[in-house]
């Protein structure tokens, strides 16, 4: 069986989505036959910061044509934030556009943002209301904010862990998570989004924090896997995702 190539646009600074994403996808080869191989392109971001991002984003079509050079199966671009600083509904545009970079080039390839991974994983598990981990600063934690409520979310409550540095977003202690969720407001959110950020490590804290609050808990690098599963019409079970990779969606 060929193996399934999986295409990252990411951060220069990101070094998080090349590790939790991967996890993922190795745990279902213990459970399935589809095996993965990775490629990547960067582009250049060091700090989260509103005016990074946007030059960042502008170096995507790069990316997504370089990456269709190598005739991948799916993109991902990681950078939820980069997307939802610039306006609502951008993730569609973006996914559009990029896609249609990869089909001039002559690979037409389906790009997933793990912005619009969120938003339609959110939607396929039902939730209308959610409580929301945020690593940036508060101004861009609230675009985050703001972003899922226009796309129909309520949002019980949210925590901005305001580190501006990217570095320092990664370098950030998975196992602080379960005692960040425990200071919130999350009694009547139908979901927990754990890592609204695709550079924060949160994987090892997903089962702990749905033990602990009794809610179903997804990330941004959850999200990703299962709109990449889906893109590729493959089964979305794997083990440890959370209840978004249980396979019921």
């Amino acid at each position: 069986m060929k193996p399934i190539r999986i295409g990252q646009i990411v951060p220069s600074s990101n070094i998080t989505m090349e590790t939790e994403i991967p996890a993922l996808l190795r745990t279902r080869e213990m459970i399935a036959p589809e095996r993965f191989t990775f490629h990547s392109s960067r582009m250049r971001m060091k700090h989260v910061t509103k005016e990074e991002l946007a030059k960042m984003d502008g170096d995507s079509d790069r990316c997504a044509l370089e990456l269709s050079d190598a005739g991948v199966d799916v993109m991902g671009y990681a950078c939820l934030v980069a997307i939802m600083s610039m306006g609502h509904g951008y993730h569609r545009t973006s996914a559009k556009r990029l896609s249609q970079v990869a089909t001039d080039n002559g690979m037409p390839t389906d790009v997933i943002t793990s912005a619009g991974a969120l938003v339609d994983g959110l939607t396929a598990m039902g939730a209308k209301r959610i409580a929301v981990v945020a690593p940036y600063m508060k101004p861009l934690t609230e675009m985050v904010v703001d972003y899922l409520r226009h796309e129909n979310f309520a949002v019980s409550d949210y925590r901005a862990l305001e580190i501006s540095n990217n570095l320092a977003v990664a370098a950030h202690n998975t196992a602080n998570l379960p005692g960040i969720v425990a200071d919130m407001d999350f009694a009547d959110a139908d979901v927990i989004v754990l890592s609204a950020c695709v550079q924060m490590p949160s994987l090892a804290a997903v089962a702990t924090v749905e033990a602990q609050t009794g809610k179903p808990v997804v990330t941004a690098a959850i999200a990703t896997t299962w709109a990449m599963l889906k893109s590729l019409n493959l089964p979305t079970r794997v083990p440890g995702g959370g209840a978004l990779l249980s396979g019921i969606y």
